[in-house]
């Protein structure tokens, strides 16, 4: 602020920047780094001053982060912050039609460099495919669309989603754009995205559970990643979750399951079944989460990224200190190696530089093979896949004679049923499963086999 108290033009820009970003559904966090572009922008074109912009020298400033090496995500971001500023701050004739400028120096055919056309334009009723004939969300997806699809998995590294979540929801992405076909990103619109929903509820008679995801990555497709807010889509009603009855073993069952398996494949599925892991929560197990001495097992990071203890079975022990032994050696070999450590959550690695390569870090279930993270594409040891321990226990379900389908998961809900059958309390279930509300672990008590529970057929009378 000025000396005698009056703001300064710049002041008074900021501000109105401010609302601008407010109105046009910039998320609170995101608005700090659309200042910083615009900031950027202004010593790019020092000492000309902001008023000499035009649409070359934008081109020119988003060709110079390009060659810097910025994501493109982030020169997508820096387009939108100076596209705001000139057409609601300092609104200049020249930016009343936003072109797309991203990467329109670099010859790349991107989805971002095609001409924006007949942008944003709802088709008209006549015009609109309602049939969806010919339509599908399969097959190849062209190559214009894959620079616009790493912004996209950036985006969701950046909200700290999942990788398995990342993986799911770049599919629906990309399964849209291939259905929807637009030609450029501003012509992506929410009309679209409704369309496909409805192509996936009447032509491929999706369940509900499956169109509730793909509704959760379109509206964060235009939320996060194209700032639209999610516009009629906020309209859509998702389809109520269907309530389906687990399928739970007997106890004659689980043995007869578990007595077809050997190694340590019978040891996860005792921990599954004796401790109520999910496969997942069971094949990430490390060293550390074992507490021999106090006989139970950390499981860290579990659905909803929550922390829980569960039982140490007894029964399993003796197996969990051999495979402890047998993890023990490969460890070894990948330090004499000098195979990169192994993986750590959120910003473990740059806190403890050294922690991925200590012992107490390392896979319960390592894999035999080293592969390639994801992520950083480091060469590293990694656990065991979830796919073989899914196979093998289907595999001795039928060998045992068992007609029900059975999954992991169906030991976990055998652990939670035979708990109650012994007694148990369901909020002590409830921890012990990790639920979040104890409605979830109430499905339970349906399939509980105690007598009076179930009415007697009058067949039987």
């Amino acid at each position: 602020m000025s000396t005698n108290g009056m703001k300064s033009d710049w002041e008074v820009r900021w501000e109105r920047y401010a609302m601008a970003l407010k109105a046009g559904g910039i998320e609170p966090r995101s608005q700090e780094y659309f200042r910083i572009w615009v900031r950027r922008w202004l010593g790019f074109l020092k000492p000309d001053g902001f008023r000499r912009a035009d649409g070359e020298r934008v081109a020119s400033f988003l060709a110079q982060m390009e060659e810097e090496g910025k994501s493109i995500w982030q020169v997508r971001q820096a387009e939108e912050a100076l596209r705001i500023f000139y057409q609601e701050v300092e609104p200049a004739g020249w930016a009343r039609v936003w072109p797309e400028w991203v990467s329109s120096g670099s010859g790349k055919d991107r989805l971002d460099s095609f001409d924006a056309g007949d942008v944003g334009r709802r088709p008209t009723r006549g015009e609109a495919t309602e049939d969806f004939s010919g339509r599908e969300d399969t097959g190849a997806m062209p190559e214009k669309y894959e620079g616009f699809l790493e912004g996209v998995e950036e985006s969701l590294r950046v909200e700290r989603y999942s990788y398995r979540t990342e993986q799911t929801y770049l599919d629906w992405v990309r399964r849209f754009l291939i259905f929807a076909a637009p030609r450029t990103r501003r012509e992506i619109r929410w009309w679209m995205a409704k369309e496909y929903l409805e192509y996936l509820t009447l032509k491929r008679r999706v369940s509900s559970s499956t169109l509730n995801q793909a509704l959760s990555a379109l509206q964060f497709l235009f939320r996060k990643v194209l700032n639209q807010g999610a516009g009629g889509l906020e309209d859509v009603k998702r389809p109520a979750r269907s309530e389906r009855l687990p399928t739970v073993l007997s106890r004659e069952e689980v043995r007869a399951v578990l007595g077809g398996m050997e190694g340590a494949g019978l040891l996860m599925a005792q921990l599954m079944y004796g401790a109520g892991l999910r496969v997942n929560e069971c094949v990430r197990l490390r060293v550390k989460d074992v507490d021999f001495g106090n006989h139970y097992i950390v499981v860290r990071g579990g659905k909803g990224d929550k922390d829980r203890r569960v039982p140490l079975p007894r029964t399993a022990v003796a197996g969990l200190k051999e495979q402890v032994q047998m993890a023990k050696v490969r460890w070894e070999k990948d330090r004499a190696m000098g195979v990169e450590g192994v993986f750590l959550p959120e910003a473990l690695a740059m806190k403890f530089p050294n922690a991925e390569s200590e012992w107490g870090w390392y896979w319960l279930f390592p894999a035999e093979e080293l592969s390639v993270d994801p992520w950083t594409k480091k060469v590293r040891r990694h656990h065991v896949g979830a796919s073989g321990v899914q196979r093998l226990v289907k595999r001795c379900a039928l060998r045992a004679g068992i007609t029900k389908p059975v999954s992991p998961h169906t030991l976990r809900h055998s652990f939670a049923t035979h708990l109650l059958e012994s007694g148990s309390d369901i909020r002590t279930v409830q921890e012990l499963l990790g639920h979040s509300d104890v409605s979830t672990t109430m499905i339970y008590t349906h399939v509980l086999g105690r007598p009076g529970l179930v009415a007697a057929s009058p067949l039987d009378h």
